[in-house]
């Protein structure tokens, strides 16, 4: 059915659903923007964490282009501006689904919020502060004494950013879990039951986000993926759902 084959009332529906979307993204970006800006003028301290655990291995860092360095501080503000505007981001992110709850389940968003920001400053301080340096050591350890290491600033950072952003994203799985299941989408015995094949597809996907091709990263990334993947199974057998939307579905129908 066609936009022209709808009523009026669905064709509104429509509309303000497109807005409501429209508004949400122009939030985001603008909240990302302005977060650039604000890194950018703070990029050498941002720099100076960002490098501090290979210089705590006695390593340095190498520019050797003429615009690289600007172009690196560009690249690590925006990283550094999502995440400080994650907040926002997930807050426009669950006003836009907030019409679409019933009113009993819209609470759930007020507890939704403040938890995946948490995650996900917890899984990109994990992995900074537990995984990074072993990393690091790791690849220092494997070129031996026979190679001068010589790490460029735009690979070093490009690496960092693409090694702990997705930790802080797989870290939203709990209480996407636990969220889903109170809505009634998903169930835990269907996720135990599915263990092995979560873990094929955790390992694939720790090798596609991972940023080097090497197996210690990608373990590195797939353990504490899959242990998370255990206490979301724990979380939603905690979860009592407060409908069940696959019955619903089938009654409708």
């Amino acid at each position: 059915m066609g936009l022209s084959d709808m009523s009026p009332e669905d064709k509104q529906t429509i509309l303000e659903h497109l807005e409501a979307l429209r508004f949400s993204v122009i939030v985001s970006f603008v909240a990302l923007i302005i977060a650039a800006f604000v890194c950018f003028y703070y990029s050498e301290q941002i720099l100076a964490v960002i490098t501090q655990p290979l210089r705590s291995l006695n390593e340095n860092l190498v520019v050797t282009g003429v615009t690289e360095a600007f172009f690196v501080k560009l690249k690590l503000s925006f990283y550094a501006g999502f995440v400080l505007a994650f907040p926002v981001i997930i807050w426009a992110l669950w006003r836009f689904i907030k019409p679409a709850l019933y009113p009993h389940e819209r609470k759930y968003v007020y507890i939704f919020v403040p938890l995946s920001v948490l995650l996900f400053s917890a899984g990109v301080l994990f992995s900074y502060f537990g995984i990074l340096r072993l990393v690091l050591n790791f690849f220092i350890y494997i070129a031996g004494e026979n190679l001068d290491t010589m790490f460029k600033v735009d690979q070093y950072v490009s690496f960092v950013t693409a090694f702990t952003l997705p930790f802080g994203l797989v870290f939203e799985m709990p209480v996407v879990v636990f969220f889903l299941a109170k809505l009634g989408f998903i169930k835990y015995e269907a996720m135990a039951r599915n263990r092995k094949y979560a873990l094929l597809v955790i390992v694939i996907l720790a090798a596609a986000l991972t940023p080097g091709p090497d197996p210690f990263s990608q373990m590195m990334m797939a353990g504490p993926v899959y242990l998370l993947y255990e206490i979301s199974i724990w979380v939603a057998k905690k979860a009592k759902p407060t409908r069940d939307r696959w019955a619903d579905n089938n009654n409708d129908k």
